[in-house]
């Protein structure tokens, strides 16, 4: 067979790629025995952004050659030359940033004997888009797009976003037909892993994986983008699969197999080049990898925006009741704290500690304001020594407020005590504190005025005692 001029039929980039395929099940190596002149064309002048690991195309040479490793690559290429499928595939590969590739498999009807077993032949037709084509995204099956049609609708009633993450994620095991699925995010400035959501199969044996994250487990993930090298996700069908694992990322290979992982997908969750987490299957039925690649292709595109919403929404909520200075939370969560409790029917006690930072004005006045922010802080961390920061509050420039609730009068009485111990200890931070007591919490904004009108009093006692002109 004349396979160049076999490809030179072709108007788009295409070319021939060989399979090993040995009479034990094994597979070999994949060559890309030759292609027509617009296929040498991008490996010779590439794209931008698409860089070739060789810039110099050699006939039959393997594929490696010119690029990473890529078992999704392997994986169709082997279906259409052995196992005779057509096939297609739209992905935009983490390597080759800002293109997507539309990509075609076709079986050649053409094989030659080699030792042990056969050569057999497809071809590989692609087009290069620089802006994702949603037709084509949205070109599947009628299952994968009725289970992510489903996603989409429980995502978007959703009250609970968790509780409706839980219930996605429990869909997408059982699509998978997986021992394990779970969603990971990743939090690069604090290094954290967290779980937004993991379901099991009935008897299973894994762990959950908060036993495993631990303050060490982040730099296992680090090692993912590697073990994906450039794709848009990784599939390990078998053991041959697990050991390009064990070659990219030897500690969590270790990990997995410990575990009693065989077999493993995984997909990043990002939104726009933003890497916000990974979404996993564990011990699935391989003979199910193609549909779930294609279910969790499209699936992740839906995940990665509503996580991403629930993400900024979060930090909107976080930026509004938190006080970025002092790192405690901020009047205006203490207002709607307030508003709640005036307006739960559940009886319960309350107590309430006004404290005003002596002082604050004389350091702003003669040491400037980044001293005085300073000091802020340290009285802030104090507070954070007695009590919890989600009740702690500041209210006002040089003022905090102590919100707590179902307290006895003797434990609020105790922690004004143990403020005031704290405070003379401290070699700079002074507060002036008042506290009101309340056996119903309806009469909160009572036990506030008369909080407050006593740190005043305590305060003026201060001064006093001090000798010095009142200087807040």
């Amino acid at each position: 067979m004349n396979i160049k001029e076999f490809v030179d039929g072709f108007e788009a980039m295409t070319c021939v790629v060989s399979v090993e395929s040995f009479e034990d099940g094994r597979y070999g190596k994949f060559r890309i025995v030759d292609g027509n002149k617009t296929y040498i064309d991008s490996i010779e002048n590439p794209a931008p952004g698409a860089e070739m690991l060789v810039q110099k195309f050699e006939p039959n040479a393997e594929y490696t050659h010119y690029m990473t490793r890529d078992l999704n690559f392997e994986d169709y290429c082997y279906r259409a030359a052995v196992n005779k499928k057509c096939l297609h595939s739209y992905a935009h590969p983490d390597r080759m940033p800002g293109i997507w590739f539309n990509m075609t498999f076709l079986p050649v009807a053409y094989e030659e004997e080699i030792e042990g077993g056969k050569l057999c032949f497809c071809t590989y037709t692609m087009e290069i888009n620089f802006e994702a084509d949603s037709k084509r995204l949205s070109s599947i099956s009628s299952d994968v797009a009725s289970a992510v049609l489903e996603t989409c609708i429980k995502l978007r009633s959703a009250k609970d976003f968790k509780v409706s993450m839980a219930e996605v994620v429990s869909d997408i095991r059982d699509i998978c037909t997986a021992e394990h699925c779970c969603i990971l995010l990743l939090d690069e400035d604090e290094r954290k892993c967290s779980v937004l959501g993991e379901a099991f199969a009935p008897g299973s044996k894994l762990l959950p994986m908060d036993t495993y994250l631990d303050d060490g487990f982040y730099t296992i993930a680090e090692t993912w983008p590697n073990v994906i090298a450039g794709s848009n996700c990784f599939i390990a069908k078998n053991d041959y699969d697990m050991d390009i694992i064990k070659e990219r990322s030897a500690i969590w290979y270790k990990s997995l197999t410990d575990a009693g992982v065989y077999n493993i997908v995984l997909f990043p969750l990002k939104f726009g080049e933003e890497l916000m987490g990974y979404i996993w299957a564990l011990n699935y039925e391989a003979e199910n990898a193609t549909k779930i690649k294609e279910t969790l292709e499209t699936t992740t595109f839906i995940l990665s925006s509503e996580i991403y919403n629930s993400l900024l929404v979060e930090k909107l909520k976080v930026l509004s009741a938190y006080d970025m200075l002092t790192e405690v939370m901020n009047r205006n969560e203490m207002n709607n704290l307030i508003d709640r409790i005036c307006t739960d029917k559940r009886a319960d006690s309350a107590g309430v500690i006004f404290m005003d930072l002596n002082g604050l004005k004389k350091v702003n006045d003669l040491e400037g304001h980044v001293a005085g922010d300073k000091l802020l802080k340290e009285a802030a961390n104090l507070l954070k020594d007695v009590f919890d920061v989600g009740n702690i509050y500041r209210a006002g420039g040089d003022e905090f407020t102590i919100i707590l609730q179902g307290i006895t009068e003797d434990e609020l009485g105790q922690k004004v005590e143990k403020i005031r111990e704290l405070s003379e200890k401290h070699e700079s931070v002074s507060f002036a504190v008042g506290s009101c007591y309340v056996e119903d919490k309806k009469d909160i904004k009572t036990a506030l005025r008369l909080a407050d009108e006593r740190m005043y009093d305590d305060k003026r006692l201060y001064y006093e005692r001090i000798n010095e002109p009142k200087y807040r």
